[in-house]
């Protein structure tokens, strides 16, 4: 894993010279463990970095979709369109607030709900659920600069339970 970069400090907050791997974690709760023990050990902690490794994406499935859940989707975040729109627009209109507001509102739920129908009707019935996904590590890996990573090393054999494994 190459992290390294001629400049660091402020400009390269992510970034650390020459980093060397520490230890190697199933769980960031472990890993934080770990860099909380060395800032304990008044460590240089600005020296280290957790990173998520073994990168997985995760898909929950949260419902059917069907054309009228479709429809009523639209209509909502059109309504809400509009209804930005319309706050935006009497800010410069002044005399017909209200008529600015409904009409608008009306124009994102028209136009909110073409748009959502269209997109369903694209899909030919090849995606018919709605779901959430997110991409999470498997792996939590401690890197630290390769200036400091003998210090490291030595004080987290100190604590108890870590299995501090460089070459991972």
């Amino acid at each position: 894993m190459s992290f390294s970069s001629p400049v660091s400090g402020p400009q390269r907050p992510l970034k650390l010279e020459f980093p060397q791997s520490l230890a190697t974690y199933d769980d960031y709760a472990a890993a934080q463990k770990t860099v909380d023990f060395l800032a304990d050990k008044e460590f240089p902690v600005e020296n280290c970095m957790i990173v998520g490794t073994e990168l997985k994406q995760i898909e929950r499935i949260t419902g059917r979709l069907t054309w009228s859940k479709v429809a009523l989707a639209g209509v909502l975040s059109g309504a809400w369109l509009g209804v930005f729109v319309g706050l935006i627009m009497s800010l410069f209109g002044g005399e017909n607030f209200l008529f600015i507001l409904l009409s608008t509102v009306l124009l994102g739920v028209v136009f909110g709900l073409i748009w959502s129908l269209i997109g369903y009707a694209a899909t030919r019935g090849t995606r018919d659920f709605s779901s959430v996904k997110v991409v999470v590590p498997t792996k939590y890996e401690v890197l630290v600069e390769h200036k400091v990573a003998a210090r490291a090393r030595d004080l987290l054999a100190e604590l108890p339970g870590a299995l501090p494994n460089p070459l991972s």
